[in-house]
């Protein structure tokens, strides 16, 4: 159920036109309360799409009512029209709802080619039909709505102690630090106010949306979204509440890797042995955007240099004589040179796991990643969000 899995919420998923296939292309989720509290993480790219600039100034209220996210369109790079075009949708969606609803609560998303301006004849529409389409159980038709090349929907639920925790992913590429091609929507019934909201949140998406790599890019659209209702009545420990939260950002992560376009292997990549964390993640990013080992990876050699070569352009601490790598538990390199025979490493599984030690303290990060193949590139040939 994913984003109505927590109660307080309705969510639908319908075709709006948007994409020529007739595909679901709008989704809407609803937060009926009784809290309103919300919080957000955007791109980091300076280059931001109009609906990042309009969720941005309406997270500034602290209240979201309702979000809607449409595919097939990313309205990035649109100029002055763009920025309109999203607020009458945020406009429609508050009249569509009615009550106390109002453009200023109401979170907008959108993912698909840039700089193209959105069919709004066919969007402000959509909504209406979004609105009669609320349902309780609408969150995985929501989910499918904002997929674009995503070969599956991704959704993700915890619960425990009377309250929930769900949410839904889009994201099939693009993958990088920052955060991801991706549009996310996380949702709870704890009742839990902003400020707990924002701070487990930027807690969560920093070890896992913030750690994934598929092939290095950023994107101009990329959100993510955590909205409380307090429906449960239940008011859960922080520490409690914040580790819910990293395990459905985590999951939902994985599911990211794990559908990245023509990717055929999932790399796991685990830093230890690092002075700082910092240094951990520096080089766990290089290591997952080093092309030459991505391309090795998919052809199922396990070339534990183009992993020392990754390392050795960062500037985090190690000595070179005295760093070990192992592939799918094998330390095909010890001390900087020649460890195990790397004929005893098996790659035929999906995921490949690699582990570089800079054996110079006690910090680690993990950092997930994906192989290089011609089907990557064919794939994304014609996709800009």
């Amino acid at each position: 159920m994913s984003v109505t899995a927590a109660q307080g919420f309705t969510a639908a998923g319908i075709a709006a036109g948007i994409k020529a296939n007739g595909n679901p292309d709008l989704a809407l989720v609803v937060n009926n309360g009784p809290r309103l509290a919300a919080a957000g993480v955007f791109t980091s790219n300076r280059v931001k799409a109009a609906p990042v600039h309009w969720s941005e100034q309406v997270l500034r209220g602290g209240a979201v009512s309702a979000v809607v996210l449409n595919s097939g369109g990313a309205n990035a790079c649109t100029g002055p029209r763009g920025f309109q075009d999203t607020h009458a949708t945020a406009e429609k969606v508050a009249a569509a709802l009615g009550g106390e609803h109002n453009a200023g609560e109401v979170a907008v998303a959108s993912t698909g080619l840039i700089g193209v301006l959105l069919p709004m004849d066919k969007l402000l529409p959509g909504i209406d039909t979004a609105v009669a389409a609320l349902a309780a159980d609408g969150g995985e038709a929501a989910a499918i709505a904002i997929k674009t090349t995503d070969t599956v929907h991704k959704t993700a639920t915890v619960s425990q102690g009377g309250w929930t925790v769900g949410g839904m992913a889009k994201g099939a590429g693009m993958l990088a630090p920052g955060l991801a091609t991706m549009l996310v929507v996380l949702t709870t019934d704890a009742d839990v106010d902003g400020a707990t909201l924002d701070k487990a949140l930027r807690s969560a998406t920093r070890t896992t949306f913030d750690r994934v790599d598929s092939d290095g890019c950023m994107s101009t659209n990329d959100t993510v979204l955590l909205l409380a209702s307090g429906a449960s009545g239940q008011a859960p420990a922080y520490e409690e509440f914040a580790e819910a939260v990293r395990t459905v950002c985590a999951d939902l992560a994985r599911q990211l890797i794990g559908d990245a376009e023509g990717a055929s292997k999932d790399i796991r990549i685990e830093v230890v042995g690092a002075v700082s964390e910092e240094d951990a993640v520096e080089v766990g990013r290089s290591i997952a955007r080093n092309n030459l080992l991505k391309c090795a990876i998919h052809g199922e050699d396990p070339n534990w240099g183009r992993v020392l070569s990754a390392i050795g352009t960062t500037k985090a601490a190690f000595d070179p004589d005295r760093l070990n790598v192992a592939i799918n538990g094998v330390w095909v390199c010890k001390n900087g040179s020649v460890g195990d025979d790397r004929d005893l490493v098996s790659m035929k599984d999906r995921e490949v796991r690699i582990t570089a030690d800079l054996s110079n303290g006690s910090e680690s990060a993990v950092i997930w990643a994906n192989d290089l193949t011609a089907e990557y590139v064919h794939e994304n040939s014609a996709y800009s969000s």
